[in-house]
């Protein structure tokens, strides 16, 4: 996640603030072959020290697939869909750098995502520790989906995935499998993790009183996970923990609807606006009363 973070930000600051590089009226061909040729290298080589870094370590075997779809609450899930969404939509902002025509932007940039995502899913069903899983390419999948749904029906992206992360106390009770350093938990406790839909509601209202940059969000995580399934949790000793779903309302902004000229912010708003911003919040929480917040995150 935050590979795609810095990503999303070198790449919108280097084409917006640079005139030469916006894009393209028609098909560039050195454009084009850039972008396929760029984003072929860097999946090829962040897949190599995938392979390196980190599966290098477990056992390899044979093919084959886990149902993990009860993990973490589905959270992780979420996740994936957020993941497969933004890139997506990186990789369709670079065709149209490239000029290229709407067709091309679907074929070659919104499946970037999924075949990237695709691609570690076969590397972990090659891992006697992991295996592949159908609940995470149903994620891909729907994420990518989302995307893709709306730029057909809409030509526009009236509902975006954002992530907002707290941290939590759960960790420190477990640090090998929930993370020790802020980086680590922020991947790894999924009990700070939240999900969001943010609807841009003068896209669905057409109403002049309605600010175009507000949204409205649904979010998703839970808490009280110390391991991935409540069984789990119990058989570890954290039988009177009691793992719960969250789900949340609140008030968002759309950055990139906020009317600005610098170049600059644009795009600074723009790789941001994958983030929840801290606002009034209510979160309904499984067997409990719904508990309001005046800023959460």
């Amino acid at each position: 996640m935050r590979l795609l973070f810095l990503a999303l930000l070198f790449t919108q600051f280097f084409f917006g603030q640079q005139s030469w590089l916006k894009p393209a009226d028609s098909l560039d061909q050195t454009r084009f072959k850039t972008v396929i040729i760029t984003e072929a290298a860097l999946a090829t080589s962040s897949l190599i020290a995938l392979q390196t870094v980190w599966y290098s370590d477990y056992e390899q075997a044979k093919f084959h697939f886990v149902d993990d779809n009860a993990h973490w609450l589905q959270v992780d899930k979420a996740g994936h869909a957020f993941s497969a969404y933004h890139l997506a939509a990186f990789g369709t902002d670079l065709m149209k750098w490239s000029g290229g025509s709407k067709r091309q932007q679907e074929r070659y940039g919104s499946t970037l995502g999924l075949a990237y995502l695709t691609a570690i899913e076969v590397m972990d069903g090659f891992s006697a520790e992991w295996g592949a899983s159908w609940g995470d390419v149903a994620a891909n999948t729907g994420g990518w989906a989302l995307f893709f749904v709306q730029e057909r029906l809409w030509k526009e992206q009236r509902i975006v995935p954002k992530f907002s992360w707290h941290r939590t106390n759960f960790a420190a009770q477990r640090p090998a499998a929930l993370g020790t350093s802020t980086s680590e938990q922020i991947l790894k406790d999924y009990n700070g993790q939240t999900y969001w839909l943010s609807m841009n509601l003068s896209a669905f209202f057409k109403i002049k009183q309605i600010p175009k940059w507000l949204n409205i969000a649904v979010g998703y995580g839970g808490t009280n996970m110390l391991a991935a399934t409540q069984s789990a949790q119990n058989d570890l000793g954290f039988g009177d923990l009691r793992q719960q779903r969250q789900f949340y309302l609140a008030l968002d902004v759309d950055l990139t609807k906020i009317p600005i000229k610098s170049l600059f912010l644009k795009t600074v708003f723009s790789v941001f606006n994958t983030l929840k911003i801290p606002a009034p919040t209510l979160r309904f929480s499984e067997g409990s009363r719904a508990k309001g917040y005046a800023f959460y995150f």
